[in-house]
């Protein structure tokens, strides 16, 4: 077999293989957070929420909603070097994200079935 036909089988059978890859995938939700911070995050997110009312009390301040945080715990950021990942019960993360050019900080216990933020701080 010359190069060329070799070459052509190759490509052809990638293509087919892209293409199946694409349509048992394309309709799931598939996510690759292999980061430590999109996996803290994720693991919040599909929690229940609880706010203390201090954070009840900051957000109708600063007119934050729970969309806003919601979007903290998708597109922010865990600053691991203040949060304590070490309890054995509840973990606390610090986490830090931006809305509407306000730096926004959530201290969050993280247990095994409610992700509780304790506070809530505008940075700037």
């Amino acid at each position: 077999m010359r190069l060329a036909q070799r070459l052509f089988y190759y490509l052809g059978g990638f293509a087919i293989g892209l293409i199946l890859l694409f349509f048992f995938l394309g309709g799931k939700k598939t996510s690759c957070n292999y980061s430590p911070s999109a996996r803290v995050l994720k693991n919040i997110r599909i929690k229940e929420r609880v706010f203390s009312k201090q954070v009840v009390l900051d957000m109708n301040t600063y007119r934050i909603d729970t969309a806003d945080v919601s979007y903290i715990l998708t597109k922010g950021s865990v600053d691991f070097s203040k949060s304590n990942t070490k309890l054995d019960s509840c973990k606390t993360y610090i986490i830090e994200g931006e809305i509407e050019e306000k730096i926004i900080s959530m201290f969050i216990e993280n247990c095994d079935s409610i992700a509780k933020i304790n506070t809530l701080e505008i940075i700037n």
